[in-house]
Order: C-alpha cells, then structure tokens, then sequence
C-alpha cells in the first residue's frame, strides 16, 4: 500500500514502511517508518546513496499487486534536463516474516564502463512502537545497551534490557567492502561497483529481525480459501472482498491455543496494532464466517487459551474474562504499559460467545463448542457475576486510569459523552455492549440446547436474554429523540448524544422490529449518512467533530454492522443505501477500505477526506465488504 508518500509490505505480524525512494528516515509523523516485528523497530535507518549524493526517484516505491510482499521503485542518480544520468537503479524490496530482502540492479546508460559508490547507511534503534505514537511519551530504560557489530558480510545491531533481547542482521552479497562508522550509531555499508558498458551490476541484501520472544514459525502460509462471490449487480463488491482478502492474509500474525498448539489470527491493524486485539478479531471473524471459517475457529481458540482465570486489577482480568489485547514489546515486557495481557474490554467477552454460537450454527461444525463449553460458561458467569448482569442488570465498566478510560469499541477518552459534548462520568453502561451482551445470551442458550445437552441452562440464558431487552427499551430509550441513548452513566443518567452505536443495537436484535425500523431509518438522515457511510455521531449536535476518532468520523465496519441490522429488520433499500456508499468508498481507495475517514458528507466534498492516524490495512475494515455481501443476501452475521 501507498498512502501519504509512504510504501507499506506486510507480512506475518513483520511490516515495513519506506518512503518513495524506499529509504527508511526515521523521521516521526502519523505514521513511523521503519521495519517492525513484535512492536520494536529492527530498522530505523536504511538509505541508498549513490556517489554520496540522494537518488531522484523515477518511479516511487509501490507494491507490486493487493497484499503484495514486494515493493519496485526505480532510482537515478541527481542531474538535470541536459545532464543524463550514467545509471538507473532499479530497487526491488521484499518483506517476510523474519525482515526484508532488497534487491538493487544498477543498469549502465551508456557505452562507456563506469564505477559507481553505492552506500547503504543502516541502524537499528529498537524503539517500541508506544514510543513512536503521536503524543511522543518518555519512557525511562534503565540499563539498555546498544550494539554495533561488523560482520564479514554486514553489521548487526544488538539490544539488551535486563533479560531482554533483540538483534537485527544487515548482510549482503556481495559482502560490502568497508563498513564506516557514521559518528550516530548508524553504520554505512559501500561498495564501488563496476558498470560495463549498457552492463549491469547486483547487489542482494537480507536483514534478518530476531525479536525477543519470537516463537517459532508455525509453518508456511495457509491455504487461501475461496473469496465468495458477489451478487452479480455488485461487480465493485467482488473487488473489495479480493482486495479485503488479500489483506486479511497479510495481518495473519502467531498465536497459541489452549493446547499450545500454532495458530495464526487476524491482527488489528498496521501500523500501530499488529498484535491480537480481542474485539477486533471477533468482529472481523464474525463478518468473514462464509469466507473464513478456519479464521473464526483459530480466534475462538487463541482467546479461550488468553481467558482470565483470577483477578488481576493491575490487567482488569476477572475470571471468564475475554483479553482485550495482547503485546509483546519491551514496555509491555517491563510492565511500563499495562497491555502485554490486557483485560480492559466490556464487550470481548460476550462477542466471543456471540462467535462461538455463531460458528457453530453456519458450519454445523460441534466440535469447537464441545471443546470450549468450560471456557464459554466462564464467559458467561463474568457477565453475570463480574461484568455487571447480575447486581445491575447490565454490563459496565469504569475507567481505568493506567489504560483505557472507555471500554467499549468506542474506546477514546471523550468518545461517550452527552450531545453538548460533556464526557459522561462514572461507571459506564454502553448500548453497544448490552446489544452483544443479548446476543451472546441467545446464542450461548442455542448452544446450551444443542452442543451441551442442558435445557435447564438454555432457559436460564433465554431468561436473561428476555429480562435484558426489556431493561433496555425502559432504560435507554430517548422518548424526544425516538432514538437510543449512547450509554447510561454512573447515576443511570442517559447519554443522549445520537451515535451511530444504534446500528450494532440492530445487529444484535435487542430492539423490538417497531423501534428498530424507526432507529434504522433515522440513521439514513443526513445529520448521519455522508454518502460514503454513518458517522459515529450524528453532526447537528454540539459535540460533533468531523476530524475527532469516535465523536464524528465515519468507520467503514460501523457502517457495515449498520447495513447487517438494517438487512435484520427488513429495512433493505436502507441496506444498499449504505452498501452502496461504502463501495463507493472503496473504489476511490483502490478498493481497500481505510480504519475510519472524516465525517464530511459528499455535498461538502465530492471526494473522500481521509483521517490522518487510520490504520490501513486494518482487518475489521478489510473484513466489511464480506459483510456487505451477507447484508445484500440477507444473511446473519451475529
């Protein structure tokens, strides 16, 4: 992918992000440029020089096709209209799981032979991603050390921490033939290359990331199943779930199960979430569940084997709980941020069974379910006993001070709030999650049936379910606005900021088909619809914010869920509004949709106005157009 002058290869959790000449400058910015594997930079500098001077780029670094590995530019040395150059460098770079392969060709323009110094100025710094987001936080690293170490083909770059341990290897053929100190810890490979006249010369080089901790590789890629095909009136929709596929292959990064067995799940996103995140891989399996039930299957098991099984108030881990996220890098490692093993999520936990149920009944496959019924009726109890169903009736959370401050998919600092643009206070109730917590009743209480041979459970689940929905309609609902509340807080007050949140309320059925097919219709209104999809706040209120994360922007998988709850209440001309809108979105983003765009309506701008901190590829954004296709067929995607 190309976005803001940037060229990004993904491949099994490793990424690498050059500029158009495919240097990497460590400069900072809403995207960090560098090669990563398991949230530590293992390049921070690799940039070509020829004769001492900067290429001209030709040709800027660009992928070869949808999830491509590998990325082409062609380079020139500098000169002018009447000042041809000698050479041209053709630059062919390669991410895999283990770091990147370039390959540079230089091709003599002329009938003279000629030399050329090539120089290649590499480093290492090891940062952890943390270090690198926008608000650029200090992180103290008492005795850290760094190495340089020159090899016979190369350098290697080593880190150490205490018991931690990174290295990054930089070799070449053929081996350089001086590697210079640069007087910043950065080391410059050269070589002087011969050109015979119209020759050409090759140099390979191979950078090998050794994370700390790195598991070993659970085998080659796997089997690229089939992408469904799309209604034949919808070609565009075709597009988007190859180009969707493609890039859910590439966020497959490592995971275990609770045997220990090698998984491979869906990451959250490039750049700055390619680690498993628990909501995020739920919905994005929940959408793919026709396209990718294997996808579904590892997910279910690479959570079940992350489950809480005490109380950690440091983590927000409570038995049964569903982990919100999972982080391998140095600070996590340290504990200097809380999220190697994090539990602040309200809504992990009931989407997990939301997917187990769900998986269940489209593949007709029992045996997950057998296999997790311990897991699953853990997940269960933590809603009643610790999530909140039982002493309050509804799933909540409160903020977390060295983490999260919401806990719903709407998780930044000032995402729940009230229509003047107040923050709600307290303990939080989110609709989303009452919505999924529904779900996950209905469809654990199926399960209970069916899979586990306990009636007696499955009328306990339907209750709930049934006592829930009714709560919900009494307590959520905004007679003025004839709309759902966005949250309760902690005196039950309801937070009547109008929020695309309704739309998961549709998904998961928890509203009566009256209500819902008034919500539904409301949110095609303009204050909501765009033309590309549903804003995340409605913009006639006060605390709208085209450019703010929650509070404004528009998110393709949001508007996805929506089109699912439209389908689910009959509602299908509104169903391909959205469709239709988020397609169009998608062809003017060569059909991979972004994490979220600005919430500015087409009448304001007739072309798409990015968000300039979206993840892209991002796997529930890359999952939607395969739930596009189940709205469209009337499928269930909960």
């Amino acid at each position: 992918m190309t976005t803001n002058q940037q060229c990004l290869l993904v491949r099994d959790g490793t990424f690498v992000a050059v500029g158009p000449a495919g240097d990497i400058t460590g400069e900072r910015g809403a995207w960090p440029y560098g090669l990563f594997a398991r949230d530590a930079r293992h390049l921070s500098r690799w940039q070509l020089t020829l004769d001492g001077g900067t290429p001209a780029v030709l040709v800027p670094a660009t992928p070869e096709g949808p999830g491509a590995d590998t990325a082409t530019a062609v380079l020139t040395p500098p000169g002018g209209r009447t000042d041809a150059p000698a050479l041209t460098v053709f630059r062919a770079q390669t991410v895999t799981g283990a770091g990147l392969t370039e390959r540079l060709v230089l091709s003599s323009n002329t009938g003279d032979a000629a030399e050329v110094l090539v120089a290649l100025t590499a480093d290492a710094d090891f940062a952890d991603q943390f270090q690198l987001r926008a608000d650029h936080r200090w992180y103290d690293k008492p005795h850290a050390v760094r190495t340089r170490a020159a090899r016979e083909d190369g350098v290697e770059f080593g880190y150490r921490r205490r018991d931690w341990r990174a290295r990054t290897a930089v070799s070449a053929e053929p081996a350089p033939d001086a590697v210079q100190e640069t007087g910043s810890g950065a080391r410059r490979l050269c070589w002087r290359v011969a050109l015979p006249p119209h020759g050409s010369a090759e140099l390979t080089l191979r950078v090998t990331a050794v994370p700390h901790g790195a598991p070993a590789p659970a085998g080659g890629r796997p089997a690229a199943p089939p992408v469904l095909p799309a209604p034949a009136e919808r070609p565009e929709l075709a597009l988007a779930c190859e180009r969707g596929h493609a890039d859910l292959l590439s966020l497959l990064v490592p995971a275990t199960g609770p045997d220990g067995e090698a998984l491979r799940v869906p990451a959250a996103g490039v750049p700055w979430f390619v680690t498993l995140l628990g909501r995020h891989a739920l919905i994005t399996s929940l959408f793919t569940l026709d396209s990718h039930p294997e996808q579904a299957a590892a997910t279910l098991l690479a959570l079940a084997a992350a489950q809480a099984t005490d109380e950690e108030p440091a983590r927000i881990g409570e038995p049964g709980k569903i982990v919100h996220e999972l982080r391998s890098g140095e600070l996590a490692h340290f504990d200097q941020v809380p999220y190697g093993r994090y539990y602040g999520s309200v809504d992990s936990t009931p989407l997990f069974l939301m997917l187990l149920g769900a998986y269940t009944a489209r593949t007709g496959d029992e045996k997950p379910a057998r296999r997790l019924e311990r897991q699953a009726r853990a997940a269960v109890e933590w809603m009643f006993a610790y999530g909140g169903l039982d002493a309050r009736g509804y799933l909540l959370y409160h903020a977390d001070e060295g983490g999260l401050a919401n806990q719903s998919w709407k998780d930044s600092p000032d995402a729940i709030c009230f229509r003047d643009g107040s923050t709600a206070k307290g303990r939080i109730t989110a609709a989303a999650a009452q919505g999924y917590a529904y779900a996950a009743l209905r469809r654990t209480a199926r399960l209970a049936r069916t899979a586990w041979g306990d009636a007696a459970y499955a009328d306990r689940l339907d209750g709930a379910a049934d006592g829930l929905a009714a709560r919900f309609a009494r307590d959520f609902w905004l007679p003025e606005a004839d709309f759902p509340a966005l949250a309760l807080d902690g005196s039950g007050t309801p937070v009547d900021a109008l929020a695309s949140d309704a739309g998961h309320l549709l998904w998961t059925g928890i509203l009566d088909r009256e209500r819902g097919a008034r919500v539904g219709r409301r949110l095609m209104e303009p204050d909501f619809f765009t033309g590309w999809g549903i804003r995340t706040l409605a913009a006639d209120q006060p605390a709208y914010h085209p450019l703010a994360y929650h509070r404004g922007t528009v998110w393709p998988h949001d508007s996805a869920v929506a089109a699912l709850g439209l389908a689910r209440y009959g509602l299908r001309a509104e169903a391909e509004t959205v469709v239709g809108g988020l397609l169009d979105l998608a062809a003017r983003t060569g059909y991979r949709l972004p994490e979220l765009i600005a919430g500015y309506s087409r009448a304001e701008h007739a072309q798409p106005v990015p968000y300039p901190h979206a993840c892209w590829p991002q796997a529930w954004a890359a999952a939607s157009p395969f739930a596009l296709a189940t709205a469209l067929t009337g499928g269930d995607a909960t």
